[in-house]
């Protein structure tokens, strides 16, 4: 297959949504297929392009196999309705403008055959319907939350015409779509609830790639010696790693924090990036919070070590209806690695942890109940370690990345089948990532 995939974050960007796509993309060039990512220079989510991107409109070349092609973005440090509306519409335009352009590298003459595009922004699955449509191939749509859906909870989209122009956008996305796959049970059930055929969705869930993340003894040392803490203290480190967004609701975190301030072997350590980690670090100062400690975001590469690091992981959500089908995939990293979680939220994951054993589930934006389960772990280590290797258990034979891509390839495939029958069809490609 000749793949042309949209993805508006992507590698050398830190996130979930930029590892699930650049795993599934390796895959697939693993199994002999050719991919074309067509995706944004790096700024997500700072809003800065970093200097050796800045003065052109696009930079293309070759990663480990995958043809990525970067396209200049209107990008932001500011994070407002303008602002957001101009870095998703100017993506929107210059993908959709290369997708119908690009041709496949070494002597390909262009001839793509699938466009699989990752939502959200849901302007990136426009993208590639153009491409698709342009092309006369078949499109793919992936949809990973339900925008706009979640911005309107989030408050991040108000207006009524902003608001019923989107929904117009996302029912045609829907219906022109060969295939959707939606990454949560929640989301597709979603989905058929608003008319979708069930035989057009397929479910393909977060999940964590087995082979990197795995609990890192050495790492951790080094790690906890950065932060200044050393196993013969008896710290324990409660971290957050990802995304200092609206929709984790990190405040609470730091709440937490407040309430075990008087217990100095508590240490809470957050990792990353995100538009409210500067009134996060303001709120922590404010509030006089030693124990509370703010980290760069590191490469997935790095993250291993650092979730090997911490004695539990905090998997925050806010108190939303829309959250209740999320399955957050650094709940299946910290796992990998062998941490127990604490889950703050409600819904499809609280169940994904009941069933594994891996933590302790509390409900959504509660500080004390928060504080109650992280202190508990804290004063139960051997219970903490057992749910730790519990969830490894869980993961290692439900979600790892590596059998969820095999997954992805074999719909594709199949796809392709009903469009380009072949007279021999190969096996699935069973590859490690």
């Amino acid at each position: 297959m000749r793949i042309l995939y949209f993805t508006q974050y992507y590698p050398p960007e830190v996130g979930a949504t930029q590892t699930r796509a650049y795993e599934m993309c390796r895959h697939l060039v693993r199994c002999g297929h050719r991919v074309t990512v067509i995706t944004e220079v790096p700024n997500h989510p700072s809003g800065i392009i970093p200097p050796a991107y800045r003065g052109r409109l696009s930079e293309r070349r070759l990663e480990e196999g995958i043809d990525v092609l970067r396209l200049w973005v209107w990008a932001s440090p500011e994070k407002t309705f303008g602002s957001r509306m101009r870095f998703y519409l100017s993506y929107m335009a210059m993908a959709a403008l290369a997708g119908a352009l690009v041709r496949e590298p070494g002597g390909g003459g262009g001839r793509y055959n699938l466009v699989y595009a990752t939502s959200p922004p849901l302007f990136v699955g426009l993208a590639g319907l153009a491409a698709a449509t342009a092309r006369r191939v078949p499109f793919v749509f992936e949809v990973r939350d339900l925008w706009p859906e979640s911005a309107v909870a989030l408050g991040e989209l108000a207006d009524r015409r902003a608001i019923a122009l989107a929904e117009g956008l996302e029912r045609l996305l829907y219906r022109r779509a060969k295939r959707i796959v939606a990454v949560t049970s929640g989301i597709r059930d979603r989905l058929v609830q608003r008319g979708i055929p069930e035989g057009k969705l397929a479910l393909i869930p977060n999940g964590a790639n087995t082979d990197l993340f795995r609990f890192d003894p050495d790492g951790r040392q080094r790690v906890r010696a950065q932060w200044g803490v050393h196993e013969d203290e008896d710290q324990f480190v409660a971290m957050y790693a990802g995304v200092h967004g609206l929709a984790q609701g990190l405040e609470t975190v730091l709440q937490a924090a407040s309430m075990l301030k008087d217990r100095p072997h508590i240490r809470f350590v957050f990792v990353g990036e995100g538009p409210r980690k500067a009134g996060l670090v303001d709120m922590s100062r404010r509030m006089g919070l030693s124990n509370v400690r703010f980290l760069p975001e590191v490469p997935a590469h790095q993250m291993p070590a650092y979730l090997s690091a911490a004695d539990c992981t905090i998997v925050p959500l806010r108190d939303q209806p829309v959250f209740r089908g999320a399955l957050p995939s650094k709940m299946f990293e910290a796992w990998a690695c062998a941490r127990p979680v604490v889950l703050s939220a409600a819904g499809e994951a609280v169940g994904v942890l009941n069933e594994a054993g891996g933590g302790i589930a509390v409900p959504p934006e509660r500080p004390d109940e928060l504080a109650r389960a992280i202190l508990h772990l804290a004063e139960h280590a051997d219970e903490a370690g057992r749910m730790g290797l519990l969830g490894c258990e869980y993961v290692r034979r439900n979600y790892s990345r590596q059998e969820q891509a095999s997954r992805l390839e074999a719909l594709l495939r199949s796809l392709m089948d009903e469009h380009q029958p072949e007279p021999e069809r190969r096996p699935t490609c069973i590859y490690s990532i």
